[in-house]
Protein backbone atom coordinates (compact mmCIF):
# COMPACT_ATOMS: atom_id res chain seq x y z
CA UNK A 1 0.00 0.00 0.00
CA UNK A 2 1.20 3.70 -0.64
CA UNK A 3 2.00 5.68 1.91
CA UNK A 4 0.20 8.83 0.38
CA UNK A 5 -2.71 6.41 0.54
CA UNK A 6 -2.41 5.81 4.44
CA UNK A 7 -1.88 9.12 5.23
CA UNK A 8 -5.07 10.03 3.22
CA UNK A 9 -7.21 7.02 5.52
CA UNK A 10 -5.60 8.51 8.32
CA UNK A 11 -6.50 12.27 7.46
CA UNK A 12 -10.29 10.85 6.63
CA UNK A 13 -10.46 8.83 10.02
CA UNK A 14 -9.49 12.00 11.76
CA UNK A 15 -12.26 14.10 9.68
CA UNK A 16 -15.26 11.30 10.06
CA UNK A 17 -13.90 11.10 13.36
CA UNK A 18 -14.06 14.38 14.54
CA UNK A 19 -17.72 15.18 12.58
CA UNK A 20 -18.79 12.09 14.88
CA UNK A 21 -17.09 13.43 18.28
CA UNK A 22 -18.60 16.86 18.15
CA UNK A 23 -21.96 14.83 19.60
CA UNK A 24 -20.56 12.38 21.20
CA UNK A 25 -18.83 13.12 24.42
CA UNK A 26 -15.34 13.00 25.54
CA UNK A 27 -14.02 13.53 22.10
CA UNK A 28 -12.45 16.91 20.67
CA UNK A 29 -14.20 17.05 17.99
CA UNK A 30 -13.77 20.08 15.94
CA UNK A 31 -9.60 19.78 16.36
CA UNK A 32 -9.94 16.44 15.57
CA UNK A 33 -11.62 17.59 12.14
CA UNK A 34 -8.98 20.14 12.09
CA UNK A 35 -6.07 17.51 12.58
CA UNK A 36 -7.14 15.89 9.85
CA UNK A 37 -7.82 18.64 6.79
CA UNK A 38 -4.42 19.86 8.41
CA UNK A 39 -2.97 16.65 7.41
CA UNK A 40 -4.67 16.34 4.33
CA UNK A 41 -3.34 19.56 3.10
CA UNK A 42 0.55 18.82 4.10
CA UNK A 43 0.04 15.69 2.30
CA UNK A 44 0.08 17.02 -1.38
CA UNK A 45 2.41 20.17 -0.13
CA UNK A 46 -0.35 22.74 0.85
CA UNK A 47 -0.34 23.42 -2.66
CA UNK A 48 -4.14 23.69 -3.38
CA UNK A 49 -5.32 24.49 0.37
CA UNK A 50 -2.96 27.04 1.27
CA UNK A 51 -1.98 28.63 4.40
CA UNK A 52 -4.53 31.32 4.08
CA UNK A 53 -7.45 28.79 3.75
CA UNK A 54 -5.80 27.03 7.14
CA UNK A 55 -5.98 30.10 9.07
CA UNK A 56 -9.03 30.54 8.50
CA UNK A 57 -10.01 26.63 9.58
CA UNK A 58 -7.72 27.18 12.53
CA UNK A 59 -10.12 30.18 13.61
CA UNK A 60 -12.84 28.07 13.19
CA UNK A 61 -11.96 25.55 14.95
CA UNK A 62 -10.88 27.99 18.13
CA UNK A 63 -14.56 29.39 17.48
CA UNK A 64 -16.14 26.02 17.91
CA UNK A 65 -14.33 25.30 21.00
CA UNK A 66 -15.37 28.72 22.00
CA UNK A 67 -18.82 27.82 21.89
CA UNK A 68 -18.33 24.57 23.47
CA UNK A 69 -17.91 27.05 26.90
CA UNK A 70 -20.04 29.99 26.27
CA UNK A 71 -23.00 28.43 24.54
CA UNK A 72 -24.80 27.27 28.28
CA UNK A 73 -23.61 30.06 29.86
CA UNK A 74 -25.03 32.24 27.31
CA UNK A 75 -28.52 30.28 27.46
CA UNK A 76 -28.66 30.40 30.85
CA UNK A 77 -28.51 34.72 30.33
CA UNK A 78 -30.97 34.74 27.85
CA UNK A 79 -33.60 33.20 30.08
CA UNK A 80 -32.99 35.83 32.73
CA UNK A 81 -30.09 34.23 34.72
CA UNK A 82 -27.78 36.47 36.96
CA UNK A 83 -24.17 37.00 36.36
CA UNK A 84 -23.46 33.93 38.98
CA UNK A 85 -25.35 32.04 36.77
CA UNK A 86 -24.08 32.31 33.97
CA UNK A 87 -20.60 31.18 35.25
CA UNK A 88 -22.08 28.87 37.62
CA UNK A 89 -22.89 27.32 34.01
CA UNK A 90 -19.42 27.54 32.56
CA UNK A 91 -17.83 25.67 35.94
CA UNK A 92 -20.80 23.20 35.61
CA UNK A 93 -19.26 23.23 32.22
CA UNK A 94 -15.98 22.23 32.49
CA UNK A 95 -16.87 19.67 35.35
CA UNK A 96 -19.49 17.92 33.31
CA UNK A 97 -16.81 16.59 31.23
CA UNK A 98 -15.35 14.28 33.53
CA UNK A 99 -18.11 12.64 34.07
CA UNK A 100 -19.12 11.92 30.65
CA UNK A 101 -22.28 12.63 28.29
CA UNK A 102 -24.17 12.81 32.00
CA UNK A 103 -22.36 15.53 33.10
CA UNK A 104 -21.99 17.01 29.68
CA UNK A 105 -25.81 17.14 29.54
CA UNK A 106 -26.20 17.81 33.10
CA UNK A 107 -23.37 19.77 33.96
CA UNK A 108 -24.19 23.08 33.00
CA UNK A 109 -27.99 22.96 33.98
CA UNK A 110 -26.96 21.78 37.88
CA UNK A 111 -24.01 24.55 37.70
CA UNK A 112 -27.02 27.30 36.80
CA UNK A 113 -29.23 26.02 39.15
CA UNK A 114 -26.77 25.69 42.00
CA UNK A 115 -25.20 29.23 41.51
CA UNK A 116 -28.79 30.73 41.33
CA UNK A 117 -29.86 28.48 44.33
CA UNK A 118 -27.05 29.78 46.43
CA UNK A 119 -27.54 33.16 45.22
CA UNK A 120 -30.27 33.28 47.28
CA UNK A 121 -32.66 32.88 44.26
CA UNK A 122 -35.93 30.79 43.87
CA UNK A 123 -36.28 27.89 42.91
CA UNK A 124 -38.41 28.84 39.46
CA UNK A 125 -35.78 31.10 38.81
CA UNK A 126 -33.25 28.89 39.11
CA UNK A 127 -34.52 26.22 37.25
CA UNK A 128 -35.04 28.76 34.53
CA UNK A 129 -31.86 29.38 34.32
CA UNK A 130 -30.53 25.93 34.08
CA UNK A 131 -33.18 25.51 31.67
CA UNK A 132 -31.74 28.01 29.50
CA UNK A 133 -28.23 26.41 30.48
CA UNK A 134 -29.28 23.26 28.49
CA UNK A 135 -30.79 24.81 25.54
CA UNK A 136 -27.84 26.45 25.28
CA UNK A 137 -25.51 23.34 25.63
CA UNK A 138 -28.10 21.79 22.59
CA UNK A 139 -27.58 24.92 20.76
CA UNK A 140 -23.41 24.74 21.20
CA UNK A 141 -23.44 21.09 20.19
CA UNK A 142 -25.36 21.91 16.88
CA UNK A 143 -23.39 24.89 16.10
CA UNK A 144 -20.43 23.31 16.45
CA UNK A 145 -21.70 20.15 14.33
CA UNK A 146 -22.40 23.20 11.38
CA UNK A 147 -19.07 24.33 11.93
CA UNK A 148 -17.83 21.32 11.36
CA UNK A 149 -19.58 20.59 8.03
CA UNK A 150 -18.07 24.23 7.37
CA UNK A 151 -15.02 23.58 7.61
CA UNK A 152 -15.00 20.36 5.95
CA UNK A 153 -17.04 22.23 2.65
CA UNK A 154 -14.15 24.69 2.28
CA UNK A 155 -11.34 22.05 2.67
CA UNK A 156 -13.43 20.17 -0.19
CA UNK A 157 -14.33 23.17 -2.05
CA UNK A 158 -10.74 24.65 -1.89
CA UNK A 159 -8.47 20.77 -2.24
CA UNK A 160 -10.89 18.50 -4.79
CA UNK A 161 -12.67 21.65 -7.26
CA UNK A 162 -10.38 24.39 -7.31
CA UNK A 163 -12.29 26.77 -6.16
CA UNK A 164 -10.99 29.71 -3.66
CA UNK A 165 -12.69 29.49 -0.43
Amino acid sequence: MELDLLWWLLAAALVIGGLVGTILPAMPGVPMVFAGLLLAAWITDFEPVGTGTIAVLGMLTALAWLLDFLAAALGAKQLGASPRAFWGAMIGAVFGLFFGLPGIILGPFIGAVSAELSGGRGLTDAGRAGLGAWIGTALGAAAKLAIAFIMVGLFVIRQFLGVAA
